[in-house]
């Protein structure tokens, strides 16, 4: 038999049992990420969902605003979401992801062309994948029946924060620039 002892504080009075939340990760490509952002904080904020912009699935280590924009680095411009899943499920965010941006043009949302604004879905996990594999089939059949969905649905790879003046930015700058592809479809 085994037993553990355990030493007591002294004052138990300063114990406070913790609230542990387990939190995940998703992140998105839709266009400009500065619109992306806006939307997903103004459906989700209220549902805990935090955001953060950056550059993800390209080939440059800490890449900067001006080295995506060149489409020399490959990488997208992108959204990172932390959210708790017993608030908000994995699977609603692919759906509003779809519902938010135009996913059958290829690196493109109107005005804002290159492969920094690719459509991509970057999962985090082996079920991350497999929702959004189904989310698309679901928005390809029910929205769009004629034209093919172009998103790409990839592994996450390193993300790397955008410079802080990208982060919020419509928030900070209201009436700033927005891709007009930005808007809720459905």
């Amino acid at each position: 038999m085994l037993f553990r002892t355990f030493r007591l504080a002294s004052n138990l009075s300063s114990f406070q049992p913790t609230e542990f939340t387990m939190t995940e990760t998703a992140t998105f490509a839709a266009g400009c990420f500065w619109g992306v952002e806006h939307l997903y904080k103004k459906h989700f904020g209220k549902d805990g969902v935090t955001t953060k912009v950056g550059y993800t699935g390209g080939n440059t280590d800490n890449p900067n605003y001006c080295q995506v924009c060149s489409g020399q680095t490959e990488h997208a411009e992108a959204v990172e979401l932390t959210f708790d899943p017993e608030c908000v499920s994995y699977a609603t965010l692919v759906e509003f992801f779809y519902k938010m941006h135009d996913p059958t043009t290829a690196n493109r949302q109107g005005p804002d062309v290159g492969s920094q604004y690719r459509s991509a879905i970057f999962y985090h996990s082996q079920q991350q994948k497999e929702t959004a594999e189904k989310v698309t089939e679901q928005v390809q059949a029910e929205h769009y029946p004629n034209k093919p969905i172009v998103t790409e649905i990839i592994p996450a790879s390193i993300f790397y924060d955008a410079e802080a003046y990208h982060q919020l930015y419509l928030e900070k700058n209201p009436g700033g620039y927005e891709c007009p592809t930005h808007f809720l479809r459905w």
